[in-house]
């Protein structure tokens, strides 16, 4: 299913970092899958990766020229999400701003 209304929103930042691990990789091609998987603090924990190719009933869209692709189990928790990548001297890393979470653990990539 494609869809025209980005489910996530990436920062600049953030597609800058997404792009450049996939040069590193060896994935320039491949797209973004953003979802969620059970663990972390809080319950729930966001997971990206790149995946060559979206499942039948996933959600694709295009986000500054990035594929992402969401699989519908994650929508009503990620729908919203900003995700922004961060890099100064007291931290660094994806940070993510979910509207739809009731709570976040301190590591920041949990909730739930």
């Amino acid at each position: 299913m494609n869809t025209q209304t980005p489910l996530i929103t990436l920062t600049d930042s953030a597609v800058e970092k997404i792009r450049s691990m996939m040069a590193k990789e060896g994935k320039e091609g491949y797209a973004l899958r953003f979802g969620l998987t059970t663990g972390g603090c809080a319950g729930l924990s966001y997971e990206m990766k790149f995946q060559k190719t979206p499942y039948e009933n996933d959600i694709v869209f295009d986000q500054k020229g990035l594929t992402v692709i969401v699989n519908q189990e994650s929508v009503e928790f990620i729908k919203g999400v900003e995700v922004d990548y961060i890099d100064t001297l007291r931290e660094s890393g994806f940070k993510y701003k979910n509207p739809n979470a009731k709570s976040s653990c301190g590591c920041g990539t949990s909730f739930s």
